[in-house]
């Protein structure tokens, strides 16, 4: 039966019960937000009512710094970044906000003296599934350090009713889930209705001449949606300033039809309401279907058009005119997604604010910059231009227009090269014919930047190679990072502790001085902490593996982990061929002395892909094989965790060993969890791809485990012909691993299972699995050899955390703010009620 918590809480008190940071305070603003926000008392309550009273008393601490930072941005015309991702995997608010707050402690014991756990009530948050892996959780991290950084910042993105899809297994094969992360509430948003804005989809276009004679262009929508934003507030770390996520819900503006319903139809009646609300209903839909890709075009004009609609309303509210658009706002682009923006901005100016083209062309192309992450050619969004027009008839005209103006651009630069003409232009013409998403971005901004030295090398060389030689000058290089707040200080108290009593704090706020933890590698009883800090967290996943998954693993074996969205070309069947061959040595000698490991996997297939599901029953079924051998006992253990996620992930990285990074060089735009690995004290074994490749730089070659071909060895081996079959053929440890997947021994000899992944593999194999192999396999063991030396892995472990000062999301957006966006820090004064109450007067007035 639960426990009611104690009330009893000293009385005396001088601090404000909103505002207040003492415990005291923290405990009488709890049970104040439990009695008058949740409406329950003690004996009632459950742990996630502990969980919502809890969240408001930090939410209010959060409002005031909130309230200052907009009131500082609103009086002084700040220049703002205005960041716009399809995704934002934001993870559990409650931690990051204490861990910001500096009360982490604090709090803990407030609620300790209530009779509660501060882990209990942080587990019951449910996390927002607004984003599919590394872009929307990048997205996260840069939202954290632009308000760390007091970059006046937005971010704006999607209210997602549902998001990505909670990870089940049946059968060993993945199935997917409702992510119902509303269905509790969401204590962390406030709903701004009156800043809602229309969005047209559909319909027709009109061209008439305006009282003045000028040409114009009427837009006549088929459907009218309503964006209504939620808003929520992102702490930075120890500093006042409170920046704000953007997320807009789609509605019907009216959402109930009377006449259809009193004439009978009453599905009718409410149509419009289900037909809008599906705008944000789900993140991703499957586009392996045309409604599926209908749906998420729609989506992104909607939250593309709402924001830059709101951006307007700002820039108009602090009395600015339009003509300076792109002073107040720069608008970076995550990835192609939003690219749709350039167009809807020409088409807001031109169209509702009568600007004159060459004017608006000039503020949209000093308004965009944007990311590029990835070098899939499939990712760079192309959409049919049948569709396309159908949903956005006035966009496509100014497309057109668009590329009309900027291919005799191109011509002036480059005469008589028909075929760049073909391959830079915004419309594909070489077969159906398709809007270009990722040259309209390259187009319409005025920066561009990959997102590792490597991504954006080859970018400049081949994947945008055109736009690189006719704009060298918005090309730049800008790695991505990722917060050490979230990543390190609360993901691994046990290591933020060592670390604080070692070389202090201030490495939360400037991980470049981790630096100095490198005078203390020959320390043995620092290495001895180091280890067994590792050795502590390892025990922990082990005990949620065995609650989870009920296998028991052991924590003094090898953890090697490999979690990240399952595809093809991250090679996570790579690592499964690997610990195929290391059981078969075993079942062939059972006697083998071998680096006992416990391999990990976890991430999400998309529902649509079928080889990357396949790939998880790869995985699953080579676990039911290896963990039910009594002749390998704890040897080796393979455990596939189920529904990775942001709360996963804080438990995953601290716990890590080594680290698998292994996708074929020249496919990886950068990685990130590669960066979280590292900074945990995980040794990364991993091709020369993405940021691997500067990670190698920073701690040096001798502290990374390197395999496999490079980029410009993969594309030499493709062009001369590459047979996979050869290496199959070549190699009897490989073929022997092959030959039993087609034996069915992983598949309770069923030989077809696994027959498609098979023959991929044997007749095409696009990522190269089979010439790398060898490379990987005698890599491993290297890893098996290194680890049993346990001083040696401490030191590679420890120099591995000190080098990553680089790989800081701090570090990322400083250089953004100076280098692209050209925004300077804004600081932040917190506001007292009498200046507030002074303001209100002000603007009552102004009204």
């Amino acid at each position: 039966m639960q426990t009611a918590p104690k009330l009893q809480i000293e009385t005396a008190c001088v601090e404000d019960d909103r505002t207040g940071l003492s415990i005291e305070t923290l405990k009488r603003a709890f049970l104040d937000n439990l009695f008058y926000i949740q409406g329950k008392f003690p004996r009632l309550a459950t742990q996630h009512d502990y969980y919502m009273a809890l969240a408001y008393t930090v939410r209010d601490r959060l409002l005031q710094r909130w309230i200052s930072t907009a009131a500082t941005y609103t009086e002084q015309s700040s220049r703002t970044i205005a960041y716009l991702s399809a995704e934002f995997l934001m993870g559990p608010q409650l931690g990051n906000n204490l861990i910001n707050l500096d009360i982490y402690d604090k709090v803990e014991q407030a609620v300790q003296e209530l009779g509660l756990s501060l882990d209990k009530l942080l587990e019951q948050e449910e996390e927002p599934g607004l984003g599919n892996g590394g872009l929307g959780r990048l997205a996260a991290c840069y939202l954290d350090s632009m308000a760390t950084k007091e970059i006046p910042s937005l971010g704006y993105g999607i209210r997602y009713e549902f998001g990505i899809f909670k990870q089940g297994l049946q059968n060993g094969w993945q199935v997917e889930f409702t992510d119902k992360w509303l269905r509790l509430g969401n204590p962390w948003e406030i709903a701004r209705p009156d800043w809602a804005v229309e969005v047209k989809l559909g319909g027709t276009t009109e061209a008439y001449l305006d009282a003045s004679g000028r040409y114009r262009v009427r837009w006549v929508p088929r459907q009218l949606v309503k964006g209504v934003p939620y808003d929520t507030p992102i702490l930075g770390y120890q500093t006042n300033t409170c920046n704000t996520l953007r997320l807009w819900s789609a509605q019907a503006p009216e959402s109930f039809d009377f006449e259809a319903f009193n004439s009978g139809d009453y599905l009718g009646a409410v149509q419009a309401k289900i037909s809008s609300e599906n705008l944000s209903k789900v993140l991703y839909p499957n586009d392996n279907v045309s409604q599926g890709k209908q749906l998420r075009l729609a989506q992104q004009i909607f939250f593309v058009s709402c924001s830059l609609q709101d951006m307007i309303r700002i820039l108009l509210r602090q009395g600015l005119p339009l003509s300076e658009f792109s002073q107040k706002f720069t608008v970076q682009l995550n990835d192609t997604h939003p690219a749709i923006a350039v167009a809807e901005l020409m088409r807001l100016l031109i169209d509702e604010h009568g600007i004159l083209w060459r004017q608006a062309w000039d503020l949209t192309r000093q308004t965009f910059a944007y990311t590029n992450h990835t070098l899939m050619p499939e990712a760079l969004e192309c959409w049919p231009i049948q569709m396309f027009g159908q949903m956005l008839p006035r966009h496509l005209e100014i497309i057109y227009e668009i590329n009309h103006r900027f291919l005799d651009e191109v011509r002036a630069k480059f005469p008589g090269e028909s075929d760049r003409l073909r391959r830079m232009s915004l419309i594909d013409e070489s077969g159906e014919r398709f809007v270009r998403m990722a040259n309209l971005a390259c187009v319409g901004s005025y920066a561009i930047n990959g997102v590792a030295a490597l991504h954006t090398e080859l970018l400049q060389t081949d994947v945008l190679r055109d736009f690189y030689e006719l704009y060298p000058e918005k090309f730049n290089n800008k790695t991505n990072g990722v917060t050490p707040r979230r990543f390190m200080a609360l993901s691994n108290p046990r290591l933020a502790h060592l670390l604080n009593n070692t070389i202090g704090d201030s490495w939360v706020q400037h991980l470049d001085q981790l630096k100095r933890l490198e005078q203390h590698v020959e320390d043995a009883d620092f290495r001895r902490d180091w280890w067994e800090i590792k050795q502590a967290n390892k025990r922990d996943l082990a005990a949620y593996i065995q609650t989870h998954n009920g296998v028991t693993v052991n924590p003094d074996s090898l953890f090697d982990i490999q979690v990240k969205r399952i595809h093809e070309y991250k090679r996570q069947h790579l690592d499964v061929l690997h610990i195929i061959a290391l059981y078969q040595r075993l079942k062939a000698n059972p006697d083998l002395e071998i680096t006992p490991r416990t391999f990990l996997f976890g991430g999400k297939a998309a529902p649509g892909y079928v080889m990357a599901k396949l790939i998880i029953k790869l995985i699953t079924s080579v676990a039911d094989v290896v963990n039910n051998d009594p002749v390998i006992g704890d040897r080796l253990k393979v455990v596939f965790l189920k529904n990775f996620n942001v709360k996963l992930a804080q438990h995953i990285y601290p716990a890590a060993d080594l680290s698998e990074q292994i996708s074929m060089a020249g496919k990886e735009a950068s990685g990130t969890g590669n960066m979280k690995f590292a900074m945990n004290g995980a040794l990364t074994i991993g091709t020369l791809d993405g940021a691997n490749v500067e990670i190698r730089e920073e701690v040096g070659p001798e502290n990374f485990f390197l395999f496999g071909l490079t980029a410009a060895e993969v594309k030499a081996l493709k062009a001369e012909g590459y047979n996979p079959w050869d290496y199959y053929q070549n190699s009897a440890e490989l073929k022997a691993v092959i030959d039993s997947l087609k034996a069915g021994d992983f598949s309770h000899g069923n030989s077809d299972l696994f027959m498609p992944l098979i023959d991929s593999l044997l007749s095409w194999d696009n990522y190269l699995l089979l010439a790398d192999y060898q490379s990987y396999a005698d890599c491993q063991e290297q890893v098996s050899q290194t680890y049993r030396d346990r001083d040696r892995w401490t030191r590679m472990s420890i120099l591995n955390a000190a080098r990553m000062g680089k790989f800081s999301s701090d570090r990322s957006i400083t250089q953004y703010a100076e280098e692209i966006w050209k925004t300077p820090p804004v600081k932040i004064e917190l506001t007292d009620n009498a200046r507030l109450s002074r303001n209100i007067t002000q603007d009552v007035q102004l009204q």
